[in-house]
């Protein structure tokens, strides 16, 4: 397997995949729009592995300055192609997101794991991470 790397923008087509397979479908152009937004955000780490001709898995991580806890990185979006799992892909790509935290001078990474994504849990245990809470996530969209 080979180490992850900073994604660029060619990397886009095959992000846009991995999301899809996430259950986030998002065409490559529009891909392509939010990652050179990401890229050029020092607050924004985006990496990913390459697989056999295409991407293995990317993750995507943030610094967050929050009042009641400080700062942090929280842990975004963790895809591993469906062929590549099980391979020490996620446990890489969230390896990098820890060491870009350490370079960053943060101590905390959390990451947020839908309910319904079972296999996850135990995969972020795994990694020493504790389940610190348990929530409801709401969302209203705005008229434009």
């Amino acid at each position: 397997m080979k180490a992850p790397r900073a994604a660029r923008t060619p990397d886009a087509a095959e992000i846009a995949r991995l999301a899809g397979e996430l259950g986030y479908p998002v065409d490559p152009d529009n891909m392509a729009e939010r990652l050179d937004a990401l890229l050029g955000n020092p607050r924004q780490c985006v990496r990913v592995i390459d697989g056999q001709g295409r991407l293995a898995g990317w993750i995507a991580a943030e610094r967050r300055l929050n009042l009641e806890v400080g700062e942090r990185v929280e842990i975004t979006g963790l895809v591993v192609d469906g062929m590549a799992r099980r391979g020490g892909v996620g446990r890489a790509l969230v390896g990098a997101a820890e060491a870009w935290a350490a370079e960053q001078g943060i101590d905390m990474v959390v990451v947020r794991s839908n309910v319904q994504r079972q296999a996850s849990h135990p995969f972020y245990e795994h990694l020493g991470y504790a389940r610190q809470k348990s929530q409801h996530v709401y969302g209203k969209r705005l008229a434009p």
